[in-house]
């Protein structure tokens, strides 16, 4: 790591996308440059790689799905949707509960234990908030509902690639 040790910094103004003139600021006239340990090399590293974490943060592999649409209605918001194998599946109780997650044995690929991924028909998230996450690792179209609501109608569906 480089060390600053002259009585001047050159530090370059942006405007938009356009670069301007390199400004020079005397350490001594602006302390808190005083204990600047790094080279614009090493900053412009450090933005770089931050840069890189919020990305990958960005694309964790996640979908929230709202159990009860924020009108009352006895919904999954979204009720079909696409993840990758693997994604996380979070569905959080947001209206009209008691609600659960229950994966028709019927609609799910060949060779998936529908017990394993499906909450109990008697285990219900009974308050705001409350949550039930699954990840889906074989590949196809998997069709769930809530037991206590599968005959108003709610029942999604989601495809993993």
């Amino acid at each position: 790591m480089a060390t600053v040790t002259s009585a001047a910094v050159a530090i370059p103004s942006f405007t938009g996308l356009k670069s301007a003139k390199a400004t020079a600021v005397s350490v001594a006239a602006a302390p808190k440059f005083a204990g600047v340990r790094a080279s614009m090399k090493d900053l412009g590293i450090a933005v770089a790689a931050t840069a890189a974490t919020a990305m990958l943060a960005g694309n964790a592999m996640a979908i929230d799905i709202l159990l009860g649409s924020d009108d009352g209605s006895l919904a999954f918001v979204p009720n079909s949707f696409t993840v990758a194998a693997g994604e996380t599946i979070t569905f959080k109780n947001n209206a009209g509960f008691p609600h659960n997650i229950v994966f028709d044995e019927d609609e799910i690929p060949s060779g998936v234990d529908a017990s394993k991924i499906s909450m109990s028909e008697e285990d219900l998230l009974n308050a705001p908030g409350e949550t039930y996450k699954v990840a889906l690792t074989e590949k196809g179209e998997y069709t769930f509902y809530c037991s206590p609501h599968q005959g108003a109608g709610m029942v999604g569906k989601v495809t993993v690639n």
